[in-house]
C-alpha cells in the first residue's frame, strides 16, 4: 500500500498496513525498538503509531518496549559524561540530587517517544528494575513485567527471559541491531560471564538510598556485527521492510539470542560497556 503523499502524513491504517506487511501477526508478543523520526510524518505522532501496532497485533497480542533508566545510577557512562568537568564538590551535590527510581512515575531515559508513551499509557505495567525496566501492553504483560528482579537486569530473571519463553518476535522500526536489546540475554546464557558492580539510588524502606549490587557486565559494543552475522547466517529469522521511511526488520527472538550465545565466545573478549 502506498504511503500518504504531499504534505499529509503517515495515518494509522497506513502504518497498520505497512506493519502487517512486514510480518506483523495477531496475537504476537512483540518487542519494539522505534527511532519515530525514521518514519517521517505520521498524523498523531507516537499515539497513532502505537494504536497502528496494537491493531496489528489484534485484542490478543502484547507490544512491550525497553523503559530504561540511567539518571539514578552514578555508575552508568551517561552520569559520568554529565558529571565532566565539574569539581568535587559540585559532583557531590549533583549525586545528593539524583531522584530515586520510582516504577510509576520515573521517565526512561533515551528510549525515544514511543516508549514513553506506551510508559505512560493508563493500561500500561512496567517491571520493577531500577535501571532496566520494561513497560508492555496486552494480555501477556503480566507475565512478560512480573517478577523482575532487581539484580539481574537482562538475564533469567528479567522480562527477556519471559520474551523467550513466549516466543516472542522484535520489531526494530527504524533502528539498527545495535539497539536489539535481546542480544543481552545471550551474554546472560554464556559460560562465566564476566561481571561488575552497579549502583543506584531507589526508594526503600520510605526512604531514598544508595544500592550496590553485581551483576553480569553488560556489552553492545559490537552489536551491529552480531546482528550483521545473524541476518546473513539465518535470513528466514529476518524480515526486512520499509514503514514510512524507515528501514525496519521483525526479528524472530529465540533465533537471535540462541544466534548471539553461540557468536560471543568466538568473536568478543571480555571487554565491558558501563550501564
Amino acid at each position: 500500500m502506498s504511503t500518504a503523499s504531499g504534505g499529509a502524513g503517515l495515518t494509522e491504517s497506513h502504518l497498520t498496513h505497512q506493519l502487517t506487511d512486514l510480518g506483523l501477526e495477531a496475537g504476537s508478543v512483540l518487542l519494539v525498538h522505534a527511532s519515530l523520526r525514521s518514519l517521517g510524518k505520521v498524523e498523531g505522532g507516537a499515539v497513532t503509531v502505537l494504536r497502528a501496532l496494537r491493531r496489528a497485533l489484534g485484542p490478543d497480542g502484547t507490544v512491550i518496549v525497553p523503559t530504561f533508566t540511567s539518571d539514578n545510577s552514578d555508575t552508568s557512562a551517561a552520569h559520568r559524561e554529565r558529571v565532566r568537568g565539574l569539581s568535587d564538590e559540585a559532583r557531590a551535590a549533583f549525586r545528593r540530587h539524583m531522584p530515586p527510581f520510582d516504577p510509576a512515575t520515573t521517565p526512561s531515559t533515551g528510549m525515544g517517544v514511543l516508549a514513553e508513551t506506551i510508559r505512560l499509557h493508563p493500561e500500561s505495567l512496567r517491571s520493577a528494575h531500577p535501571q532496566t525496566s520494561f513497560a508492555a501492553l496486552g494480555p501477556r504483560a503480566v507475565k512478560v513485567t512480573a517478577d523482575h528482579s532487581p539484580d539481574c537486569h537482562l538475564g533469567e530473571q528479567s522480562p527477556l527471559a519471559r520474551l523467550y519463553d513466549l516466543r516472542a518476535h522484535i520489531l526494530l522500526l527504524g533502528v539498527t541491531f545495535d539497539s536489539c536489546t535481546a542480544f543481552h540475554l545471550g551474554e546472560y546464557r554464556l559460560d562465566s560471564p564476566p561481571r561488575r558492580s552497579y549502583r543506584c539510588v531507589i526508594h526503600r524502606d520510605g526512604r531514598r538510598q544508595w544500592w550496590q549490587y553485581d551483576d553480569v557486565a553488560l556489552d553492545d559494543s559490537d552489536f551491529a556485527a552480531l546482528g550483521t552475522d545473524f541476518e546473513h547466517a539465518d535470513p528466514a529469522a529476518v524480515r526486512v521492510g520499509t514503514v514510512g521511511t524507515a528501514r525496519c526488520r521483525l526479528l524472530n527472538l529465540v533465533n537471535a539470542v540462541d544466534h548471539a550465545q553461540d557468536w560471543f565466545p568466538t568473536h568478543r573478549g571480555h571487554r565491558a560497556a558501563d550501564r
